[in-house]
């Protein structure tokens, strides 16, 4: 009888425990969903063109939008991108800190024209940089600018007016 009892109380046990970590496990789910959706959450968009080609553009206007950028994504569609509009006109730098996906990044005077591009590697910390001052940069996926044959001097349409 005693042994009966023992082994019911290891399975009580036994089943508490699973509960628990199934329990754990959801709520884990639940925090991590909730926390990459947070971080992805879309930004206002605009349709801007160079040449005959548009891109879809998420606008990063604020800081923290821009700080965050494309950071933790683990893919841009095609015919997406990212406008940053920057508070001052300077040399601006950019680098790919837990950024996941290659992109190309065009640096652009205020009138839309293509200063320069920069191709950026993933995951690493090197200074992609402006070559005269600007506010404004659009990411796209690497290469995205060179399939189209878009080069610098080139000019994007459709950009937000600067304040």
């Amino acid at each position: 009888m005693l042994v009966l009892n023992t082994n019911r109380s290891q399975k009580a046990i036994e089943n508490s425990l699973l509960s628990f970590k199934i329990s754990s496990l959801a709520l884990c789910a639940f925090f991590l969903i909730g926390a990459a959706q947070a971080q992805h959450t879309p930004l206002p968009t605009i349709d801007l063109y160079v040449g005959m080609h548009r891109v879809k553009t998420e606008l990063a206007v604020k800081a923290n939008e821009r700080a965050q950028g494309l950071m933790g994504r683990p893919s841009l569609p095609e015919m997406r991108g990212m406008l940053f509009v920057l508070d001052r006109l300077g040399i601006q730098c950019f680098w790919m800190r837990n950024t996941l996906i290659p992109l190309s990044i065009a640096f652009l005077r205020e009138d839309g024209s293509i200063v320069n591009i920069e191709h950026m590697q993933p995951l690493k910390d090197d200074r992609h940089c402006s070559t005269e001052p600007v506010r404004l940069a659009l990411e796209v996926n690497q290469g995205w600018f060179a399939k189209r044959n878009i080069s610098p001097g080139m000019t994007v349409r459709g950009l937000p007016s600067l304040k």
